[in-house]
């Protein structure tokens, strides 16, 4: 079994198999359907003939299908002459007809049908003509300009990555961006390391801060340092330039060794671990806990269990970009069911963790017209370099995840949807959403296709105590990373009283106005209304407790391959 899942790179032949038998037979007893897709495909048959016609004697036509808003594949001026505008528009004629023909149908699974979309998508942007040489002007442009030596040094970057991918070796950082020089390079020490994380304090730049210390409780999908990038967008040194004193922690990246740690683990040995280093370098204080992503989940069923246990040592609680309810889990629902779950345990079993490469791309493929053939027709066919920036640096900085622990994930949380069903055990127990009591601050992005902003927005349903519901323009990453003075960034803002009836998410959008700039500010402000008097920086670590400081920030496990 662990075999046959390594043979297929995880992807499960029944569920592939699954989708479009079930598409075909509810399409095969659908004459009704049949008949609207034939008028259809009549339809954008005569628009395509009227524009190719049209085209002939006005290369201004109006085209009359358009691209999606992340296909840039079109960018260059020559899409829009003759020939190329006509074989631009026949291929987004076909996409579309698609695109209709895998919609639901009565008594198609709703999973079966976005699965079909999705591979029919996949299977069109290979024959896309933005893809082929003698179909692309931006291509030929460059072979007339170079002589055609844009296609042979392409060849050599395509040598190149292929013998990268066959190797599974991992590109190091580039020198321009070295972690701890110019990325993650705000000043601190790592105060604490065990076999699941390095728990780094950020030294202080204010005179006083915040009596109440933030612990970030980051993704293990990916490493820590997106919330302190370069500088000038660094969330972490932002923060500390506000006068808080910040903890951050820095996952392990695992390996096989590592393959029996559960999602408790992470809790315990992760969060409350941190908790209780933080509690002796700053006695006596509550801690604003801050969690990203899957993080942010980890954080929510943390903050769970210690109010089911009258645990108060948190101030407040933030979710970023975090989802506690997976029922509208957005387009990564397309490749989870139970067997596709199944193999990608048996692959995982084999060799102790979800690598790299079988991670990134499922990422990589829901928006393969712009992070997969764009990339490849610049890279191959234009010998554009990869300009890297700090957050494409990181993104390709990709971590592993524990067998046990992924799987506990996939199943428990992601497929089976059990903290919001109240069916999430922590040590045999339980837990429910609706016990935190203390402040919360949620953040959602407008175009998130990883943590859907509706789907962020449940939290409001699952929980009763006092909370801000914040939604920020951009997507997963570009949304977070909103510092001030970011250019035509806007956002809406919320509050709910403690025990407030539900608002759905569509009526809470109409009632908000959006506000111009950075939410940055109005969280540190939410924050400091829920700290106490300001006070004198805290020592970097308790060296009499036995938390001396061990390494300089970024730590060590940022630097894992």
């Amino acid at each position: 079994m662990a075999s046959l899942a390594r043979i297929t790179a995880g992807l499960s032949p029944h569920a592939v198999l699954d989708a479009w038998s079930d598409w075909a037979m509810h399409l095969a007893r659908a004459p009704g359907r049949q008949l609207e897709l034939i008028e259809h495909a009549q339809t954008n048959w005569l628009k395509l003939a009227q524009f190719a016609a049209s085209t002939a004697e006005d290369s201004t036509a109006d085209k009359p299908f358009t691209p999606g808003p992340n296909d840039t594949r079109w960018s260059h001026e020559g899409w829009n002459a003759a020939p190329f505008s006509v074989w631009q528009q026949g291929f987004l004629g076909a996409q579309d007809w698609w695109q209709v023909a895998t919609a639901d149908l009565p008594g198609l699974r709703g999973l079966n049908a976005r699965r079909t979309g999705f591979m029919i998508r996949q299977l069109l942007d290979t024959v896309s003509p933005a893809n082929f040489p003698h179909a692309n002007p931006e291509i030929l442009e460059a072979i007339w300009k170079t002589g055609g030596r844009n296609l042979v040094e392409g060849a050599a970057n395509f040598a190149d990555d292929a013998l990268h991918l066959l190797a599974q070796e991992h590109r190091p950082v580039p020198d321009d961006f070295a972690l701890g020089k110019k990325l993650a390079a705000t000043p601190g020490a790592v105060v604490y390391r065990n076999d699941v994380m390095e728990l780094i304090q950020y030294a202080p730049t204010t005179r006083k801060v915040h009596a109440e210390p933030i612990l970030i409780v980051p993704a293990w999908i990916m490493k820590y340092y997106i919330l302190d990038l370069s500088p000038e967008n660094s969330f972490i040194r932002w923060l500390v330039d506000q006068g808080y004193t910040v903890f951050c922690i820095s996952w392990r990246n695992p390996g096989a060794a590592q393959a029996h740690l559960s999602l408790n683990d992470y809790r315990v040995q992760g969060i409350m671990q941190a908790l209780d280093v933080i509690n002796a370098i700053v006695p006596g204080r509550k801690i604003h806990a801050n969690g990203y992503c899957l993080g942010g989940t980890l954080l929510a069923i943390a903050a769970a269990t210690m109010a089911r246990e009258h645990d108060d040592r948190l101030a407040t609680v933030t979710l970023m970009a975090a989802q506690v309810d997976f029922a509208e889990a957005g387009e990564l629902l397309i490749f989870l069911d139970e067997s596709q779950v199944a193999f990608l345990e048996d692959m995982m079993w084999a060799q102790g963790y979800l690598d790299r490469p079988q991670m990134s791309g499922a990422f990589a493929a829901i928006r393969s017209e712009d992070l997969i053939w764009s990339r490849a027709v610049r890279r191959y066919f234009l010998n554009e370099p990869d300009l890297p920036t700090d957050i494409t640096v990181w993104v390709n900085d990709t971590t592993r995840m524990p067998a046990q622990m992924h799987s506990e994930y996939l199943r428990g949380i992601f497929l089976e949807n059990r903290i919001t069903a109240g069916r999430y055990a922590v040590d045999g127990r339980v837990i429910a959403l609706k016990h935190i009591e203390v402040p919360m601050f949620i953040v959602a992005t407008e175009t998130d296709h990883i943590a859907p902003w509706r789907s962020v927005y449940k939290t409001a349903l699952f929980t009763d105590c006092d909370l801000h519901l914040l939604l920020t323009k951009g997507g997963h990453n570009g949304g977070i990373l909103s510092e001030p003075g970011h250019e035509r960034r806007h956002y809406r803002i919320s509050h709910r009283p403690t025990g407030a009836p539900y608002v759905d998410p569509d009526t809470w959008f109409a009632a908000q106005s959006p506000k111009a700039g950075s939410w940055w500010p109005e969280w540190a402000e939410w924050a400091a209304t829920h700290s106490g008097e300001m006070t004198d920086p805290p020592n970097m670590g308790a060296a009499g407790l036995g938390y001396t400081p061990l390494a300089r920030a970024p730590g060590t496990y940022v630097f894992q391959p």
